[in-house]
């Protein structure tokens, strides 16, 4: 798998006069959405506390729409070149904020339906309240995709098995842990993972957790690929 490079600038949001209005389009669910944006940094937040975001961050991007009912159903049609890179992460964010020690409990669920061409990742995308390390959790990807930094072996915990890369941007260090086999649906328990890379390995102190994002990470689905989360939750203790 290819290195990748990423950047902190896909968190960068409009104000929320760009996003009011409700766009309609081809890829919603056959009822309509109670919420949709086609805006770059189009965003939302669920009565139950999520946000979700359009983010369009990557060079080369094409059209993208993003459709929501809540915060564990909502959708991305995406278009994308053809071409290298990463072009957006289209997620749907829970801020935790505690720190790693605090914390008793921190475990989500997922279930997706995502298509059998292109090239993305559904993954988890996991922040300390700085956004100086990121923990990425795929559970499933496809096509010319790869992690950031060097294998550092495989690993079972939360109740996956996973492959393991080291890694640095120059913004922030990066974790990635990839799923030996792809997975739609099922829960993960996140907590064991951030002790195993505090405890065992040293690579972080006592991090505050800030976000957990569950999305896809979209390198090309050129011609218009449909992204769907049938469900998700994060609950933390």
């Amino acid at each position: 798998m290819a290195p990748r490079t990423r950047t902190l600038s896909r968190f960068v949001l409009a104000p929320a006069t760009a996003v009011a209005a409700l766009i309609g389009f081809a890829a919603a669910p056959a009822q309509a959405a109670i919420w949709s944006s086609s805006d770059q940094w189009g965003n939302y937040t669920t009565s139950d506390g999520y946000t979700l975001y359009n983010n369009i961050w990557g060079s080369g991007a094409g059209s993208q729409s993003i459709w929501a009912n809540s915060s564990g159903n909502w959708g991305v049609w995406a278009d994308h070149p053809n071409t290298g890179g990463i072009k957006s992460y289209p997620n749907a964010k829970k801020v935790v904020n505690k720190s790693i020690t605090s914390l008793r409990s921190l475990t989500s669920t997922y279930n997706v339906t995502v298509p059998s061409s292109g090239a993305y990742n559904t993954s988890y995308d996991i922040w300390d309240s700085d956004y100086d390390y990121e923990v990425m959790l795929w559970v499933n990807y496809n096509g010319a995709v790869g992690p950031l930094g060097s294998p550092q072996g495989n690993l079972t915990l939360g109740g996956h098995t996973w492959s393991v890369y080291k890694g640095d941007n120059g913004a922030n260090q990066v974790f990635s842990f990839l799923r030996t086999s792809d997975s739609s649906a099922g829960t993960v328990d996140i907590l064991p993972i951030l002790k195993w890379i505090k405890d065992t390995k040293g690579w972080w102190g006592n991090e505050t957790i800030g976000d957990v994002q569950f999305g896809y990470e979209v390198t090309s689905s050129a011609g218009g690929l449909d992204f769907t989360t049938n469900g998700f939750s994060v609950s933390s203790g």
